[in-house]
């Protein structure tokens, strides 16, 4: 929960904006790849599909004719989409460039595509449209391999569109390489580069590879000393640049990055244990095909004093989203853990790591409908026969026995699957041998969003509808309704009989309305009632309330109209409805003249699923005092959860509305709902929730509504708090009107958060605080947050190895979509949608704002933001959608910024500030599209490098640096 502060002691020129955007690199190296066809006379080895390693649906055909061999491979359907793979083992004669000639069928009539795997490095192909299926053509695509053998693999992917055949894969040694002393690599000893300036090969220290390894940097060569490395390229792209050196100096060093001329960035050396062990650091850049000379230098910038061993030069393919079935896209903790040692697998590995009780593997999994369905585990037992639990959505379900045997095999079990987002994966109960899983496919799944939270709910504008009341003009000025609203817009129903109509697309009998009514003279709040039309029949009236809107004052901001400066005006109320049909037209109506106005945001529209049962052996609430809808069932749950503890077995809260005055506290124990339409738990005043400490939480299927008004730092209580040990998971939890939803306490770890529905918190929605590793937030939804909606703030302690990602973020009252404060490396923002921030705000920031710096890499990838950025009133200044802040701490440890969307952005696309500089930055493929001001804006000394990156349609210019900011532009730019 980042506080604002005073700034009364500091001056900031006028110009300053913030709101930051994370960037984090997860890199995954790939050979280097471009179509070619193979030349004339090159020796070529055939190999044909039926005799490949099948897998995820693939199956062997005949049925149509033309194809070489006995048969062809079929079974790239959608319903095999993401994991249907035909593995091929291929043998290297030499090492060097290969042509993969891919003979296949596509009768669609359209282009196809499948990915690519060569060792488990990807890379999509396409496949154009042949006059039938019984018409074959060949897809040629040129690699790099090494002498031996080899894996490629043609995969239906779940970013492909798949539905080929394949016949056989013919390869050829393509030959030789241009250009003297150049080679496609892709590894590139140091001591056969080409040395200068007191540079020298040396073998003092062991553990490097090749020959020797390259010493010299020292401060007596500094502004000298260089290693130039000759590189050939086949095709153009985004390449991975993998540096392996050594650092015993204890603290982190520096050299410098050139392409030929072309200086690309100041390279960070983080300090190794010793001069003998060794580490790796990559660079991203975006080289043309052919030759280049890739020289590390110790510039006079620099400080040197480190080894280097050896380049890899990799494509650089970006990691896509957990796709089906793919364990290593899973979320893991407890010990277990990606590897790839054992080969046969698909994909990029295989989780293994299942030898303690507590490690798990969780995959979240879309259902089309309620049901049993199959799924499908991939695996290998080489220390013998194992079993373990079956989770789904948090119960166990069931135990998974994994036979003893060799190779790859299969099992498969039945698992109660919801409508929606679902959780399914193993956890071993107790110790004992391994278990190698490669995949787990749950039959019927069916595709996640590409960006942004897959919600049960339609969401419908009330400006779209139809309405007879007023349409309020679209504004971003702070202090306004429209300010606040989704999409910046509105309708106010200022008469009786005024009302908003929308059509429903799909069948619902559950309604939210986002709405504001005024504030009364004291802020405690008016009431109002709304009517509720379905096809013109009254359905109901339902109460309208302004006792958890309206603030006013200056931060953290009071119940007292006096202070003015109000804001907050937006609340909202879920209730139920007879179902009704898909095309009904849903009505509200100001039926009343209790308010002067009521003003309608949005409706969201789902059907309420049926009411979850107990699990079997569940201690229920009520059966120690708990009652539904009645006084305080504090000491009633407190005592249902201590029950269940000592017997080992969940707790239950059944349907109803159960009281608690204080946050309970859980420890070790499972507490279940029967859904968060149906299970409450209220808090009064400004307590309630659960409290954890230690592991072995789960909490799921509940609303956590509370009865705050205002923001009460000292006093109020989070929705859910703990320090959390291992294996945690919170799942389908409604959270509103507490001060937090979630916090997660300095130190926490492993915690999987699933599904969470936050709104109109005073604070912060999410925040992992300070020392928190292995902890995601995925498939969640936040409105109205009272601070940043999902936090890692490294406070005192770096947070790393976290994760926030596919998460849909709309309307934070005050600060950023999403923020990462400083870190310790593997931290990811990634697939989330981010729109109207509305003050003190970014849509992604990324800073050193409360003094801890960044370690290792933070990637930002593949979100899109729209509509964000937005004044920061108490400096001046004017923040960015993407805000990479250097306040406390320089920035100098790699932030990677890719695939981004940053579109109507209040004011710069991009904002980089302010007094510390800001170095190891990377942009590639971000589109910032109509600014309100500039597209990029830099305030800040240092550089970064730009590959890709457009800017369109600016309010004021593509570009404002006015601190020398150092643009190191690769391909693909253009606007600024």
């Amino acid at each position: 929960m980042p506080r604002r502060t005073s700034t009364a002691t500091r001056t900031y020129p006028a110009w300053r904006r913030s709101l930051a955007l994370l960037a984090a690199v997860a890199v995954a190296g790939t050979a280097l790849v471009a179509a070619s066809a193979a030349p004339a006379g090159a020796a070529t080895a055939r190999y044909q599909a039926e005799q490949a390693a099948l897998a995820g649906g693939a199956v062997v055909a005949t049925e149509h004719t033309g194809y070489t061999g006995t048969g062809f491979v079929g079974g790239y359907t959608d319903g095999n989409k993401g994991t249907a793979t035909t593995t091929f083992a291929v043998t290297a004669a030499t090492s060097g460039p290969h042509t993969l000639g891919l003979r296949y069928a596509n009768g669609t009539g359209s282009a196809k595509t499948l990915t690519l795997l060569v060792d488990g490095a990807a890379q999509q192909v396409t496949l154009q449209p042949t006059a039938s299926w019984s018409t074959w053509a060949t897809q040629n695509a040129v690699v790099a391999l090494s002498t031996g053998s080899h894996s490629v693999a043609y995969r239906f992917g779940s970013a492909d569109s798949g539905n080929v055949n394949l016949d056989s894969l013919d390869v050829t040694d393509s030959g030789g390489t241009s250009g003297a002393d150049y080679g496609p690599g892709p590894t590139f000893e140091a001591e056969s580069a080409t040395l200068a300036g007191g540079a020298t090969v040396s073998t003092e220290h062991a553990g490097y590879s090749g020959a020797g390894f390259v010493g010299g940097y020292t401060d007596a060569n500094a502004g000298s000393a260089s290693t130039t490395f000759k590189v050939q390229v086949t095709a153009a792209g985004s390449k991975d640049l993998t540096f392996r050196y050594a650092n015993g100096t204890g603290s982190a060093r520096t050299l410098s990055l050139y392409d030929g001329g072309t200086r690309l960035t100041q390279l960070s050396l983080p300090a190794t244990a010793g001069w003998d062990q060794w580490a790796a650091v990559t660079h991203t850049a975006t080289l043309t095909a052919g030759n280049h000379d890739i020289r590390l230098a110790y510039d006079s910038g620099d400080n040197g004093n480190a080894n280097i061993d050896r380049l890899d030069v990799t494509a650089n393919v970006p990691p896509q989203p957990a796709g089906p079935g793919e364990a290593e896209s899973a979320y893991r903790s407890g010990g277990a853990a990606v590897a790839s040692s054992t080969g046969g697998f698909t994909g990029a590995g295989y989780v293994g790591g299942f030898t303690s009780a507590g490690a798990r593997l969780l995959r979240t999994v879309r259902a089309g409908a309620a049901g049993t369905a199959t799924a499908t585990i991939t695996f290998a037992t080489p220390g013998g026969a194992r079993t373990l639990d079956l989770l789904v959505n948090g119960r166990v379900t069931g135990q998974v026995a994994f036979p003893s045997g060799s190779g790859w095999r299969t099992v498969t079990s039945n698992v109660p699957v919801r409508a929606g987002v679902n959780t399914v994966g193993v956890r071993a109960a107790g110790t004992g041998a391994d278990v190698l899983i490669d995949s787990l496919v749950v039959a019927g799944e069916t595709g996640l969003a590409a960006r942004g939270a897959s919600a049960a709910y339609q969401q419908y504008e009330a400006e779209a509808g139809t309405t007879n009341g007023t349409r309020l003009a679209p504004s971003r000025t702070y202090g306004t309704v429209q300010a606040e609203s989704s999409g910046r817009s509105a309708v106010r129903l200022d008469a009786v009989g005024e009302n908003v109509n929308v059509a429903l697309i799909a069948p619902a009998s559950g309604l939210v309305v986002r709405y504001s009514i005024p504030d009364n003279a004291t802020g405690t709040g008016l009431t109002s009632p709304l009517a509720v039309y379905a096809d013109g029949a009254k359905l109901k009236d339902v109460t309208l309330s302004s006792a958890h809107s309206w603030v006013y004052g200056a931060y953290p901001f009071y119940n007292d109209p006096t202070l003015g400066a109000a804001h907050r005006f937006y609340d909202e109320l879920r209730f139920d409805i007879p179902e009704q049909p898909a095309g009904t037209v849903i009505t509200l109506q100001k039926d009343s003249g209790a308010v002067s106005h009521i003003d309608v945001d949005l409706v969201e529209a789902e059907r309420i699923a049926p009411a979850l049962t107990a699990p079997a052996g569940a201690v229920s609430i009520t059966a120690h005092g708990a009652t539904p809808g009645g006084g305080d069932d504090t000491a009633a749950i407190t005592a249902a959860v201590a029950a269940a503890r000592a017997a080992g077995v969940p707790v239950w809260i059944p349907a109803g509305t159960f009281h608690v005055n204080n946050a309970i506290q859980v420890s070790g124990v499972a507490i279940f709902g029967a859904g968060p339409w149906h299970s409450v738990v209220a808090g009064t005043g400004r307590a309630g929730g659960f409290y954890a400490t230690g592991g072995g939480v789960t909490i799921a299927d509940v609303a956590i509504l509370g009865s705050a008004t205002v923001r009460d730092d000292a006093n109020g209580q989070a929705a859910i708090e703990g320090d959390f040990t291992g294996e945690t998971l919170l799942q389908n939890i409604w959270m509103q009107h507490t001060k937090v939803g979630l916090w997660v306490r300095p130190g926490s770890r492993d915690v999987l958060a699933v599904g969470l529905r936050v709104r109109d918190t005073y604070a912060d929605g999410v925040n992992l605080r300070s020392g928190v590793t292995n902890t995601q937030v995925t498939q969640s939804t936040f409105r109205n947050t009272g601070d940043d909606s999902l936090a890692m703030w490294s406070d005192g302690a770096a947070v790393s190895g976290s994760v926030f990602s596919f998460n849909t973020v709309q309307a934070p009252a005050l600060a950023n979509g999403l923020a990462v404060y400083g870190g310790g490396g593997g931290n990811r923002v990634e697939d989330n949608l981010v729109a109207d921030t509305v003050n003190a705000a970014a849509g992604i920031a990324i800073s050193t704002r409360f003094g801890v710096p960044f370690t290792g890499t933070t990637t930002v990838q593949r979100n899109t933001l729209t509509r964000t950025g937005s004044r920061e009133p108490n400096w001046p200044a004017e923040l960015g959608a993407l805000w990479i802040y250097a306040d406390v701490h320089a920035i100098d440890a790699p932030i990677v910024v890719r695939d981004i969307t940053i579109e109507d952005s209040t004011y710069a696309g991009v904002l980089m500030s302010w007094q510390k500089s800001i170095q190891q930055v990377s942009f590639d493929r971000v589109a910032v599209t109509g600014s309100g001001t500039y597209g990029i804006e830099l305030h800040a000394a240092g550089s970064a490098t730009f590959a890709n990156t457009t800017v369109s349609g600016s309010g004021t210019a593509g570009l404002l640096n006015d601190m020398g900011f150092v643009l190191n532009r690769l391909g693909g730019n253009s606007g600024f």
